[in-house]
């Protein structure tokens, strides 16, 4: 037990989007937090609440200092897509999260909690998935104490997907759907992922390993999901069903314009796989519905760059 006598938890990229609402809800139990992050919290608001401590997975030595006396440590490093220019992949990212479960095991950390996403595959044709599904088995074999959490698409603050669908429909004549646009998706609010990734990170040691799909409580096809958001935000657009190939393309030529990465090959294929779609139970509470509804006036107003958060 460290100074004070309040657990130590970790998290990694609490100056992020789904590790800040996981360091929040650590912080409300009354948990010391440390984050592993690159990131400078400057400005932040969980400046000064947490310890911050360098990502630095070439230096393993430090890596273990820094988890020492941690007892749960969430992880959730990992990185959207491939990109030569900007010097990470999927297959980079893989070696590195080993790294960091290595280092948390000699350290002693107790349980680590870790971000998936729904139906990984070590078989799959897709790196994301197939990179995801190799590190859940990295995992389970590591000899400590687990829970995986398999989000499909997360919504709320500064999220990404649901935003930037929101922004092109404001900002465009015509939304284009990738094929028939029937493949689906269950959104989970980030702060449902973060209560549920706290939950498990209390379980018992040797206790409480599991595998939780972490959804919420809608169900979308991809066209009905940019119609409901169509009538929420109050603009109505012509939806255009596009080849996959012709839809990447005005993706890439959009990114162009923006500065980012707006859409992957992985994630035209993940979706058009049905990939983020699972036949359980919700383990999330919020609609997405209900929150859009509820910041529907600024919902895709601005656009989110992935490559400006990091």
């Amino acid at each position: 037990m460290n100074d004070g006598q309040k657990e130590l938890h970790a998290v990694t990229g609490a100056f992020g989007y789904s590790g800040g609402y996981i360091a929040r809800r650590l912080l409300e139990q009354d948990k010391q937090v440390v984050t592993l992050t690159n990131r400078a919290g400057k400005g932040h608001d969980l400046e000064g609440r947490v310890d911050s401590r360098p990502l630095r997975f070439d230096r393993r030595d430090e890596l273990i200092a820094s988890l020492r006396g941690v007892k749960v440590l969430y992880n959730t490093y990992w990185v959207r897509f491939n990109s030569k220019r900007h010097g990470f992949s999927h297959e980079r990212a893989v070696a590195n999260t080993k790294v960091l479960f290595e280092a948390a095991k000699e350290a002693g950390v107790e349980r680590i909690v870790h971000v998936s996403i729904t139906n990984p595959s070590i078989d799959s044709r897709w790196s994301y998935f197939r990179g995801k599904a190799e590190l859940e088995n990295t995992l389970m074999n590591l000899g400590v104490s687990y829970a995986i959490l398999r989000p499909a698409v997360l919504f709320g603050g500064r999220d990404i997907l649901i935003n930037n669908i929101a922004y092109v429909l404001r900002h465009f004549p015509v939304f284009g759907v990738f094929g028939d646009g029937q493949y689906r998706l269950q959104p989970i609010h980030v702060d449902d992922l973060a209560a549920l990734a706290v939950e498990w990170g209390s379980k018992d040691k040797g206790g409480g390993d599991g595998v939780v799909d972490a959804i919420g409580p809608e169900s979308f096809t991809y066209e009905r999901l940019a119609r409901e958001l169509m009538g929420i935000i109050g603009v109505k657009k012509r939806v255009m069903h596009v080849k996959p190939w012709m839809g990447f393309v005005v993706g890439w030529l959009f990114g162009k314009y923006v500065g980012d990465v707006v859409i992957t090959r992985d994630e035209i294929g993940g979706l058009m796989d049905d990939l983020l779609h699972v036949e359980n139970k919700p383990t999330g509470k919020i609609k997405l519905t209900e929150w859009a509804e509820e910041y529907k006036d600024e919902l895709g107003r601005a656009y989110q760059s992935e490559l400006a958060r990091r």
